[in-house]
């Protein structure tokens, strides 16, 4: 962790706070739109404080964290959980979205078998014809 005076890109910390794999996927996020400092989109160069709030979207999930602490250095998960602190409610609406997956996942109907070569080719004929 470094001293509060350092002044840390914000790409830079959500990548040593594990929430992006490489800078790159993290800038790309920023610009992207997909990370919002105290409500409001940022740039990759913003710089990180602490107190902040972020709202980090990923995939499904949408967090909203809290900057209790501050690195440049990529370290262990253990380590990396210490730089943030999730909310609460965050963490309810995330537990709720994912459970609301799992029910909509388990209602829908899979095929029992991949299409054969025939069927595929009625499946193309019967789009085709579709056609308005």
């Amino acid at each position: 962790m470094t001293d509060n005076k350092e002044k840390i890109r914000l790409d830079k910390w959500l990548w040593a706070a594990r929430f992006f794999k490489t800078r790159a996927l993290a800038k790309a996020a920023i610009e992207g739109g997909k990370v919002h400092v105290d409500g409001q989109r940022c740039k990759v160069s913003k710089t990180a404080e602490l107190g902040a709030r972020l709202n980090i979207r990923q995939g499904f999930d949408q967090k909203e964290v809290l900057i209790t602490a501050l690195s440049d250095q990529r370290r262990g998960a253990p380590e990396a959980r210490l730089l943030y602190e999730e909310t609460p409610e965050s963490i309810k609406q995330r537990m709720d979205e994912s459970e609301r997956r799992r029910i909509m996942k388990a209602s829908m109907q899979v095929p029992d078998h991949k299409p054969n070569k025939k069927e595929r080719r009625d499946m193309r004929r019967f789009e085709h014809n579709q056609d308005y």
